[in-house]
């Protein structure tokens, strides 16, 4: 009788205008900076700002890093706040919610879930990422990057074997161990990786019920570790914690398990950590090692349609290419194996999951922001939506209003001002001192602790990530070497050498070509966000010198990669709506909102 009820409720809970909101936060990073370790006294340094002992990493770590792994905590905590403010009761957490699922971040994380939950009643719903779990076993490790007292980086490892001959102080804890999928699940079991007395409806890729004939307790016996394996290559057998839940009458919530972890010898042992390789590159391997998958969401899809159910899937891997059509000219220009283009998933991956029925997707692993749109012969569509991480430039996460089973908002939240964001500045104060004193090259930029505000923070990073790491390991030398001489004017010149256009040269002196780079990357990040950081005028000059450099007819090799360069960001600057955006599935539109 109970599902007879809800299943009739299902079908006039949106004809009753009753809006459903999720809150989607991919790319945590989450480490706990005030945890322990249960078998180490070693809590940090203290902080003489707040007096506290602090678990933190160096700032010259995070700076060299694609995320924050220290301020982020503060992100987090703001995030959930927010969250709660507006009364959302649905929160998805698309993998990477810890950095590297050791057990004191598990455990600092499933305090601050468990607190969210009883305070607000919140609801969180997890799947996995790269992070977490790196290997699909429990794996010995640590870092030999967290921040000592005397301002110089500490090793902690979980063994004495896995310690870095540095000459670092060392500290040893099992508790830096990266987590396999056992413990994961153990840890989080409560926030969707098993069912709950609370959901309407709960399954797996392994044990498909029907709806009519749901039972908790069968549900409950179904999602039991060993009822979860997979032979992801012959001989090698590995878990996967997909699952669909129905959580709130007439949404079913799709969380896919991306990860796909190849093993490196075949012929290695098949429950060894390290004979696996990272999960990475998403998509591409789940088609070729992971078609069970494929099946599932075929059968939940038809299912779902049966009856009456909005179907919304939230995976960490994107599902389609995220950089607006740039990823060729991006290849062109640094080579197929720069700026993470083995992480761009295959055209053929949109086309099997929108023929298995999937509409709509959330992602993250790129700490993007971005909307992708796939429409397909059969009248198909496919919107990929990617949520920018809180602990990368710029931080954020995004709600998701089911106003109909075809009608949906999505709206970008930023997090801009973070209460405690500068609570560890003085920590780092002493970290540069030490580094300027033992006259390290490449030291970071001191005046990242001068920022206001967690915006303007991530956007520094950025900056000096671009600087340290991007720039050496992604661009051409000699073009680099080249083109950091040059001023705006300077570009507008080369753009027109072969055209008779006449403009104000002036306006182009405002900027060079490292402030050009940078606008790059920002909009590679935050998509049309970024906007707001980057004046209107500087857009439209890029626009002006792209459409220039594209009437070049030149053999000149750096005069071509100028022209890729500004194609590339002209492209970026220009996608799909990605901040407020109405998505219409019976017309086959996003309509951009205010």
């Amino acid at each position: 009788m109970h599902l007879l009820i809800a299943l009739l409720l299902s079908l006039n809970v949106f004809a009753q205008h009753k809006a459903i909101q999720i809150a989607f936060l991919a790319d945590v990073h989450f480490q706990d900076l005030y945890g322990d370790f249960s078998d180490n006294a070693f809590r940090g340094v203290k902080n003489p700002k707040t007096q506290k002992k602090t678990l933190l990493r160096t700032m010259d770590s995070q700076l060299h890093s694609t995320r924050i792994f220290n301020e982020n905590y503060f992100a987090f905590l703001a995030a959930l706040d927010d969250v709660a403010k507006r009364g959302i009761k649905i929160v998805a957490l698309p993998g990477d919610y810890t950095d590297d699922g050791q057990a004191y971040n598990l455990r600092g994380l499933k305090k601050i879930l468990d607190e969210y939950q009883k305070k607000h009643g919140i609801r969180f719903f997890i799947t996995t990422g790269n992070h977490d779990p790196v290997s699909p076993f429990l794996k010995d490790g640590g870092k030999s990057d967290f921040l000592g007292e005397n301002g110089s980086p500490v090793n902690i490892f979980s063994n004495k074997i896995s310690v870095e001959d540095n000459g670092q102080e060392t500290f040893i804890t099992k508790d830096i161990a990266m987590s396999g999928y056992f413990e994961i699940m153990k840890e989080f079991k409560e926030f969707g990786f098993c069912p709950s007395e609370k959901d309407l409806f709960w399954e797996t890729p392994f044990n498909h019920s029907s709806y009519e004939n749901y039972s908790f307790k069968k549900a409950l016996k179904s999602s039991e570790y060993s009822n979860r394996m997979y032979e992801v290559s012959p001989g090698f057998t590995v878990p996967d914690l997909s699952y669909l839940v129905e959580p709130v009458n007439g949404i079913w919530l799709l969380a896919i398990d991306g990860n796909t972890y190849l093993p490196k010898n075949i012929n290695g042992n098949s429950i060894d950590p390290d004979n696996f390789h990272s999960a990475s590159v998403g998509y591409n391997n789940v088609l070729s090692n992971k078609k069970h998958l494929i099946d599932w969401v075929k059968n939940i899809s038809n299912e779902a349609e049966k009856k009456h159910k909005v179907l919304i899937a939230f995976t960490h891997y994107p599902m389609l290419d995220y950089n607006d059509g740039s990823s060729e000219d991006i290849k062109n220009l640094l080579g197929k194996n720069k700026w993470q283009l083995d992480r761009v998933p295959d055209n053929h991956v949109a086309e099997v999951f929108a023929d298995a029925g999937l509409k709509l997707h959330f992602a993250g692993h790129m700490h993007i922001n971005d909307t992708g749109i796939k429409k397909f012969e059969n009248g198909k569509m496919l919107v990929n939506i990617q949520i920018p991480s809180l602990a990368a430039y710029l931080p954020g996460y995004k709600i998701l209003t089911v106003n109909s089973p075809a009608d949906f908002e999505v709206e970008t939240v930023s997090i801009t001002d973070v209460p405690r964001f500068d609570e560890l500045f003085p920590l780092y104060k002493k970290e540069f001192e030490i580094l300027k004193n033992q006259t390290t090259k490449d030291v970071w930029n001191v005046e990242i602790l001068k920022t206001k505000n967690y915006h303007d923070f991530t956007l520094f990073h950025l900056k000096e990530l671009v600087r340290l790491r991007f720039v050496p390991s992604d661009w051409p030398k000699d073009f680099i070497q080249k083109a950091c001489k040059l001023s705006g004017e300077d570009l507008l010149y080369l753009s027109i050498m072969a055209n008779s256009t006449t403009i104000n040269a002036g306006e182009f002196k405002t900027w060079n070509f490292e402030d050009a780079l940078l606008n790059l990357y920002q909009l590679q990040s935050a998509d049309e966000l970024a906007k707001k950081d980057i004046p209107e005028k500087r857009l439209l000059q890029f626009k002006f010198l792209h459409e220039n450099f594209e009437k070049l007819n030149t053999n000149d090799e750096f005069l071509n990669q100028l022209k890729l360069f500004f194609r590339v960001l002209v492209k970026l600057s220009s996608g799909d709506p990605a901040d407020h955006f109405k998505i219409d599935f019976e017309k086959g539109e996003i309509l951009k909102l205010k």
